[in-house]
């Protein structure tokens, strides 16, 4: 079985429109909540959002692509030319050893909006003929693919919120067993318009805080509701002998992947987390386990809901058993970037690829009050310097779908 190395990474978030700014941020424990700017939410019980800011689009596409295609492809398009660009990869791969694995858990709902608007106003003979290609949720995979020749398989998963860390760990498994040297795999998200908000907010999904600072409070007793974020992340995966040979800067070794379904409910978690713990088990077993729980660092669902952080955390100490889920660390970065939905997993394994490399655990901030549900060590407020050897990330989805991704980290010195 082949090694499957990280080279490359990108990240558009609320906090920060490359990796590094957004990996600053995670440190600093900066929050990217604020009240929505996009529409007006006078008519709307949730008031707040993480939004992506300061995005230069025309960085990464041509003018005529920007009028054409949704913010989810604009934000897919910009995660995908950093990683793409940070690996190095271009001229070194055969163009079919290259595939793509992106997808989205919602896609094009900023076109639909629009174009359903117009078409009522102005009739069907306005509607763009664009409107399709725009909104159909591999459209973002597809045009990476076309930018960058990338001929092989070209797929994406649509897991809801679990979608990042699927299309990462199919990617995975392609380059595992050697049906590709390469792939640039991630996830999108552009929802926060407001039919999505409506439609999140009428099922009483999100929280209705307006205070930025108290609306994502993951793991605590005083949590109500998710806060919807938007972005992109994107990796470059790649075999290991390959980019060893290249001379790539490797940021890290992907070396697990474990995929469940609950089977239980279209929206709530299994109560009793065992479809969380097994797709865990599956991860860290692949990924050959960890020498001391202190050395494992978890990046959790964490959503900020009742159901999810409690389930989670039942979850982990069925997986790990209680003693090592007490000893490692475990925390939400969607304090502070609010949940990308599709996009989530894949920033987040940023995050974990970054937590390894840097020696650094990002908190989980705007955390006050314990809940005796959720008594695990959730790295409060401030992040922690740590010795790790093995980063988990969980992605977990309505449906019941359960993605965990395990990251080891890479010593170039000795090649482990």
């Amino acid at each position: 079985m082949n090694r499957v190395m990280v080279t490359g990474m990108g990240a558009v978030t609320p906090i920060g429109n490359d990796v590094e700014s957004c990996w600053q941020s995670l440190v600093a424990g900066k929050c990217g909540i604020g009240a929505i700017t996009k529409f007006d939410t006078t008519d709307f019980k949730v008031k707040v959002a993480a939004e992506v800011k300061d995005f230069e689009p025309a960085r990464y596409m041509d003018k005529a692509e920007l009028r054409k295609f949704d913010p989810f492809c604009q934000y897919a398009m910009g995660a995908a030319t950093q990683a793409v660009e940070s690996s190095g990869i271009l001229g070194k791969c055969a163009p079919e050893e290259v595939g793509v694995y992106f997808g989205s858990g919602i896609g094009g709902i900023t076109t639909f909006e629009e174009q359903q608007k117009l078409m009522l106003e102005k009739g069907p003979r306005r509607v763009s003929p664009f409107f399709i290609p725009a909104l159909i949720i591999n459209m973002a995979g597809g045009l990476i693919a076309i930018k960058y020749n990338f001929q092989g398989a070209a797929v994406s998963s649509v897991t809801a919120c679990a979608t990042g860390n699927n299309a990462i760990g199919e990617a995975y498994r392609a380059i595992k067993h050697g049906y590709l040297t390469a792939a640039l795999a991630g996830g999108s998200e552009a929802a926060i318009v407001p039919l999505g908000l409506a439609g999140f907010s009428n099922m009483k999904a999100l929280s209705t805080s307006e205070d930025p600072a108290a609306a994502c409070v993951p793991f605590d007793a005083r949590r109500g509701g998710f806060v919807m974020g938007e972005g992109a992340g994107a990796l470059i995966l790649e075999e290991y002998e390959h980019a060893k040979a290249r001379g790539a800067v490797i940021y890290g070794e992907l070396c697990g992947y474990g995929a469940t379904c609950d089977a239980h409910h279209i929206t709530a978690p299994d109560p009793d987390g065992k479809g969380g713990a097994r797709a865990l088990r599956l991860a860290y077993q692949e990924a050959g386990g960890c020498s001391a729980p202190q050395k494992l660092y978890i990046n959790a669902h964490g959503t900020s809901t009742p159901l999810n952080d409690a389930c989670e955390t039942k979850a982990i100490k069925l997986a790990l058993g209680e003693e090592a889920a007490r000893a490692c660390m475990v925390s939400s970065t969607k304090s502070m970037t609010g949940h990308m939905l599709g996009a989530a997993g894949a920033v987040e394994a940023v995050a974990c690829v970054m937590a390894l490399r840097e020696g650094i655990v990002p908190p989980t901030i705007g955390y006050q009050e314990p809940d005796p549900a959720c008594d695990l060590d959730y790295v409060p407020n401030t992040a922690r310097t740590a010795d790790l050897e093995l980063a988990l990330s969980a992605s977990l989805g309505f449906g019941g779908h359960n993605a965990y991704l395990a990251f080891r980290k890479y010593a170039e010195e000795n090649g482990q």
